[in-house]
């Protein structure tokens, strides 16, 4: 038996012990460390993904742990390895999946969305998702791997090139990830983002932020670029304003690559897009390589990812941190803590 966060319904989660099945073929049991809360486990707390989430249903998908158990058949791994997981899996069948594009086969297994994930102190995945950690690599900072996977495969999809301008909508941990994924790719980065929690830290780390509520953004990017506009913006935000922004801010021939996950339509000033030749593109979850090459940026600490973590709390405190982050601003990154003992042992 396991204790494991699970969303029950609607605003509602619960820890709860569940069964710990041994690891089948091709499986491997790993203890999580520490798992992530992101922006899509909030979307599934306030019940928006019902549709999709089977409760109860175990939550998490960022994370970093070691390995317990390896099932028949596993070769390369064994326990006390220490890694993190790529949480898909695809049918290798679909149309999506013969062309390459297994990251978004079109019947995805999303693990922590459509199957259980990492918020438990025991879980069973198949070793074909695992990413080996630098064992000198702490947990808790491992724990940023997945959403820098996130930024990494974003600047790609983009082609930002060195010596670029980069316009970031949205200053959340993704987009502050991507921010400095594409200054690690040699660009030179904007971050627009309302929180003066936010922008305090983007400044911490590096990044120049400007506030949307009370700067004329276009216009300093128009000052900025010496009237040329950006050569890419990515739209981090979630919101309508934001969507006008990062299409106002490009240049001729400007990319602007989408990130945020709108729950519905939005106007698009096509217009723009027609009079400068802008290019839009869509950015969705990551391969392999883009894991890898996560792995490396935060092992070396091109990513500060202790800087953008908030808060730690236990597993049992997993529900009220969901509440904490709701409030959004004052708040970056939480990681649960799957390996106090006091919480109850697996057994």
């Amino acid at each position: 038996m396991t204790l494991a966060v699970r969303y029950t319904s609607a605003r509602t989660l619960d820890t709860a012990v569940v069964d710990a099945p041994e690891p089948g073929p091709g499986e491997v049991e790993l203890a999580p460390a520490f798992v992530g809360i992101c922006g899509t486990d909030l979307h599934i707390f306030h019940g928006d993904m019902d549709a999709r989430v089977q409760a109860p249903a175990v939550l998490g998908h960022e994370m970093s742990g070691r390995i317990v158990n390896v099932g028949p058949g596993v070769e390369g791994w064994r326990p006390g390895d220490a890694v993190t997981v790529m949480p898909l899996r695809w049918d290798d069948t679909c149309p999506a999946c013969r062309a390459g594009h297994q990251h978004v086969c079109q019947h995805l297994d999303f693990i922590g969305i459509d199957s259980p994930g990492a918020m438990q102190q025991r879980w069973i995945v198949p070793a074909s998702t695992l990413i080996r950690l630098p064992q000198a690599l702490a947990l808790d900072r491992a724990a940023l791997v997945e959403p820098t996977a996130v930024a990494v495969h974003d600047v790609g999809r983009a082609q930002v090139a060195e010596g670029e301008k980069v316009v970031v909508v949205g200053g959340g941990p993704v987009g502050i990830l991507i921010a400095l994924v594409a200054r690690a790719a040699g660009a030179e980065v904007r971050v627009v983002e309302l929180s003066a929690h936010r922008r305090l830290l983007a400044e911490e780390v590096g990044l120049t932020a400007w506030n949307p509520a009370d700067d004329d953004v276009p216009e300093l990017v128009r000052q900025w670029t010496g009237d040329a506009g950006a050569d890419v913006a990515f739209e981090v935000s979630g919101a309508a304003a934001g969507v006008d922004t990062a299409v106002d801010v490009l240049g001729v021939r400007g990319r602007l690559c989408l990130v945020a996950i709108h729950p519905r339509p939005r106007e698009v000033n096509l217009h723009r897009f027609f009079w400068r030749e802008l290019t839009l593109v869509g950015a969705r979850l990551y391969d392999r390589s883009d894991f890898e090459r996560a792995v490396a940026l935060v092992a070396d600490g091109t990513i500060p990812a202790e800087r953008l973590i908030s808060k730690v709390v236990p597993l049992t405190q997993a529900p009220a941190a969901f509440e904490a982050l709701e409030g959004g601003g004052d708040v970056m990154k939480i990681l649960v803590d799957c390996t106090d003992d006091a919480q109850g042992v697996a057994v």
